[in-house]
């Protein structure tokens, strides 16, 4: 029987004294002919279990050491990077259609790329790796993912499993605002008093479980339940129907985190990470 992670009440949170030494190295790379900076953060104490890449949610995020730090600190080298346009990367940052389907392919071809030079890395040689992002990288690492035989595992935070759309029609009614009861998808879908139409121009309405259906590898998705920019209740059902098709999925829902709950529930993602090399 596939094993779904279901939590409620209990938190997990990063326990525990850890090394403040890494290993971190500047990592440049192209895609679509822009340069791409970013680094990558290696443990130096212990030995190196996996290696993922970090993919950014929407607006102008920079690299986040922070964030593979704490990877490094349980064992896993984390590739993080400047998006495309912003900080040390070049190329041009997407501000007005970041949900076309032009965007969200070149964003996972910039992801492809920077798994493509971690791979290549002396270090990561014959280990398990994988993509891992929050929000918009749920429609990114999914098209990424199918792109490669490269990757092993992907790990989402607040991942849409719905159609771009459906994500906009459900954070319009809720103003992505996180509450302690947020919305259903249906009542933000029949509070509606026009018809819904998606533009032509933006191409494809970007639908994951596209790729996802098509894929052999375990992922794992992380929700709050109080999250007011994505539907979980529908995501959640289209994850079920994945999984019931056979796939390696698994989510774990927390009732009272939010749209932005890596911090919390980071030690349980590595986990999660870990036991995939095993």
């Amino acid at each position: 029987m596939k094993k779904t992670l279901f939590f409620l009440l209990v938190i997990f949170n990063s326990i525990g004294a850890y090394s403040t030494e890494y290993d971190i190295q500047d990592a440049e790379f192209f895609s679509h002919d822009s340069r791409l900076s970013g680094s990558i953060v290696f443990p130096v104490d212990q030995e190196i279990r996996a290696a993922v890449v970090f993919v950014h949610g929407s607006g102008k995020q920079l690299r986040n050491i922070d964030l593979a730090k704490r990877f490094a600190q349980d064992g896993i080298a984390a590739l993080v990077y400047d998006k495309r346009g912003v900080g040390r990367s070049g190329g041009e940052y997407e501000s007005r259609q970041s949900v076309s389907e032009k965007n969200i392919t070149l964003l996972a071809d910039d992801s492809l790329a920077a798994l493509n030079f971690l791979h290549e890395h002396p270090k990561i040689h014959n280990l398990p790796i994988g993509l891992t992002g929050i929000s918009q990288a749920g429609w990114i690492v999914p098209l990424a993912a199918e792109q490669t035989n490269l990757i092993d595992f992907l790990v989402l935070w607040s991942g849409p499993v719905c159609k771009v759309s459906e994500e906009d029609i459900y954070s319009k009614y809720t103003a992505d605002l996180d509450d302690t009861e947020v919305p259903s998808y249906n009542e933000a879908l029949s509070s509606r008093t026009a018809e819904y139409i998606w533009p032509n121009f933006l191409g494809k309405d970007s639908d994951p479980s596209d790729s996802l259906i098509k894929l052999n590898i375990p992922g794992l998705w992380v929700f709050g339940e109080q999250d007011g920019s994505v539907p979980i209740d529908l995501s959640i059902k289209r994850l079920k129907v994945l999984i019931k098709s056979g796939k390696d999925y698994e989510y774990a829902l927390f009732s009272s985190l939010g749209h932005n709950n890596m911090r919390e529930t980071l030690s349980m993602v590595t986990d999660w990470i870990k036991a995939q090399s095993q």
